[in-house]
């Protein structure tokens, strides 16, 4: 029996691609082995949003090569969609894909078999209009399954490399959607994260259905399904419509990431972001009514060229005053081929690391002001997997749909299944 490697590098979307490449390999005859261990083939699965993305997807090609240099090296994904030279510069890679035509790929290895010859397989990804389908059936994770919606995106931020790596805007037929929901239903899952490079943006390739059609169709269409949570969108994405279907929801968690970026206007245009702080806050005073206990959640970039003083201020008081309840910090970092890397004033890297160490501050404070609300109260919890500090306690970790990470009494039959907790303490771990 052959076998194969996994390793991927970058986001969720990229872990949920690894898993649709292994079903492929798993319905031609292959295992799955560890990728420290001697493998047939190995498929690296690269990311490219940051420079160190790069060098870090580089390391891994070279550390399998290294582990038997006999094997197929395979490379797909993010990297190797916008700089397939580089890659196969690296002596012993023999296959490069880059984010579509992933299907291809158990051909390619079978022609590098019996050419011997290095294959690039990268198109020019900004032609393709078509989403590529790949199954998921199930995850190794038994309680949250990922369902990739759509791919590409169409904004063009000036810090980032994604419309490159991914294409354009494609969103995916929603009946196979609704097709995959239900086999996910089936396998057990309870509750399923719509995912995507740019989610909120389903449909806005077709004529005559959006993402609240969607959100619909799954509630009404997919029987068994309890938790319906919307990995990421964009405030610009919530319009009444989303709202009001995510109002009259009973599966549409009471959780959304809204990414930020900046709470600063004159930032945000430098961004080329497509709102202004004032409509996000009007977003999420709506969003807020309709839904009572929302945890918004979201990714602000810190020091980005030419940011002030008072323009992270700006930013501070902003996310402050909303409340979000937890924040992703990251540091601006230059990425080689996008217009923000070749802005003069760039910020220095100390002013930086102080900036982010405040806002980390500032969100560690948030995330205890957010759980301390829910004390005394009862929350539906699907517990997922032994609370590891402590193996032999009985304790197990789950998620309220508002994403409260809750640890608490439970057994392993529960795994996977609601069940009502009332919550005694919040508390957030740092």
């Amino acid at each position: 029996m052959p076998s194969v490697a996994f390793h991927t590098l970058g986001c969720k979307v990229n872990h949920y691609e690894t898993e649709a490449i292994w079903q492929l390999f798993k319905d031609q005859g292959y295992e799955r082995v560890d990728f420290e261990k001697q493998s047939d083939v190995y498929v690296i699965n690269t990311c490219t949003v940051t420079n160190t993305g790069d060098k870090k997807s580089r390391q891994v090609i070279r550390r399998a090569i290294r582990s038997n240099p006999d094997a197929v090296i395979c490379v797909t994904g993010c990297y190797a969609q916008t700089s397939p030279a580089e890659i196969m510069a690296i002596p012993g890679v023999d296959i490069v894909v880059g984010t579509q035509d992933r299907v291809k790929m158990l051909d390619y290895i079978e022609q590098y078999k019996v050419e011997r010859q290095p294959i690039n397989a990268v198109g020019n990804i900004m032609k393709n209009r078509v989403y590529e389908e790949l199954d998921v059936p199930a995850f190794t994770d038994r309680t949250r399954a990922s369902l990739k919606i759509q791919e590409g995106c169409n904004n063009f931020c000036t810090f980032c490399i994604i419309p490159w790596a991914r294409g354009l805007m494609r969103s995916r037929d929603p009946k196979e959607v609704i097709r995959q929901a239900q086999q996910l239903v089936d396998a057990g899952y309870k509750e399923i994260v719509l995912t995507g490079i740019h989610t909120g943006g389903y449909g806005e390739d077709m004529k005559d259905y959006n993402l609240a059609l969607l959100l619909r169709d799954l509630e009404t269409q997919v029987k068994g399904l309890k938790r319906i949570r919307i990995s990421s969108i964009e405030a610009s994405q919530l319009t009444d419509e989303v709202m009001e279907v995510i109002d009259q929801s009973n599966m549409v968690v009471r959780h959304l990431h809204i990414p930020l970026q900046s709470g600063s206007n004159t930032v945000l245009k430098r961004m080329r972001r497509k709102y202004t702080m004032e409509f996000f806050g009007e977003r999420l005073e709506k969003l807020r009514k309709a839904l009572p206990g929302l945890a918004v959640t979201s990714d602000v970039i810190v020091g980005f060229p030419g940011e002030t003083e008072e323009e992270f201020l700006e930013t501070f008081h902003f996310i402050k005053e909303q409340g979000f309840s937890e924040l992703h910090v990251f540091p601006y970092s230059k990425r080689t081929g996008t217009p923000a890397a070749r802005m003069d004033d760039q910020v220095d890297e100390d002013i930086k690391n102080e900036r982010v160490h405040r806002l980390i501050e500032l969100s560690n404070q948030l995330a205890k002001e957010y759980a301390s609300r829910f004390e005394g109260e009862v929350l539906e919890v699907i517990p997922e997997e032994p609370f590891k500090e402590d193996p032999d306690s009985g304790l197990y970790v789950g998620y309220t749909d508002n994403y409260l990470k809750i640890v608490f009494p439970a057994r392993d039959d529960m795994v996977g299944k609601l069940v009502k907790v009332k919550i005694n303490k919040g508390w957030i771990s740092i």
